[in-house]
């Protein structure tokens, strides 16, 4: 198992972003995001998860990076944005990207990628040919997928039960997805946690649902 440990980038508050990787980067590479907003702690918790679950066996002919925290300011403080109060999925250089917002809490910050951590996921995305992205959040039990992403999102639902939602219901400008598929190509999938889901209840069967999308992904590239 190749396994490696970087640090991609530092928070506004000058904490260490943190990523760990498996497998070869010659191999297809699939990034895993947690922690995006700091008050959404299932999802950080379902990354560390597999990140456990990485390190007892990896053996995807895959290149995974997994990113449990990228706004570690907002999980220490337990806030959805990051150390300067700006809400990191609104804040990526998409087309749609606002300086305008309904709420605080959706503080999109003074320009498109103002903040240190997402110029560190772009420069991660942009170092490593990244062929698909899964997002870990919590809010309302859901999939939402973004671009060609169908078969991966079905295995997701039918070991879950969560439906797949194409649209938020909401406007997201600057979110990763956007930025992802729309600025990048990237196939991107958004997935939200049940707000409240007890930890326990986050390895099965969401950790072993993850598992199985990956082999999914194995197959796809291998053709």
């Amino acid at each position: 198992m190749n396994f490696i440990t970087k640090i991609i980038g530092y928070s506004a508050l000058n904490i260490p972003l943190f990523s760990f990787e498996w497998g070869l980067p010659n191999h297809p590479t699939v990034l895993i995001l947690g922690g995006v907003h700091g008050n959404e702690i299932e999802g950080v918790t379902l990354a560390r998860h597999l990140q456990a679950e990485f390190l007892k066996s990896f053996t995807f002919n895959l290149h995974v990076i997994l990113v449990p925290e990228l706004n570690p300011d907002g999980v220490l403080l337990k806030t959805r944005g990051n150390g300067n109060s700006v809400d990191l999925n609104r804040n990526l250089p998409t087309k749609d990207w606002s300086s305008e917002f309904s709420e605080t809490k959706y503080n999109p910050g003074p320009s498109p990628m103002s903040e240190p951590e997402n110029k560190a996921l772009i420069q991660l995305i942009e170092q490593n040919n990244i062929k698909f992205i899964f997002s870990l959040h919590s809010w309302h039990p859901l999939i939402n997928p973004n671009g060609p992403c169908e078969e991966v999102a079905s295995i997701l639902s039918q070991r879950t039960g969560y439906k797949i939602e194409p649209d938020m219901g909401y406007p997201t400008p600057g979110c990763l997805g956007t930025f992802a598929f729309r600025e990048k190509n990237i196939p991107t999938i958004t997935y939200e946690l049940e707000r409240g889901l007890s930890p326990a209840k986050i390895p099965n069967p969401h950790t072993q649902a993850f598992i199985e999308s990956l082999k999914l992904l194995e197959e796809q590239f291998s053709k």
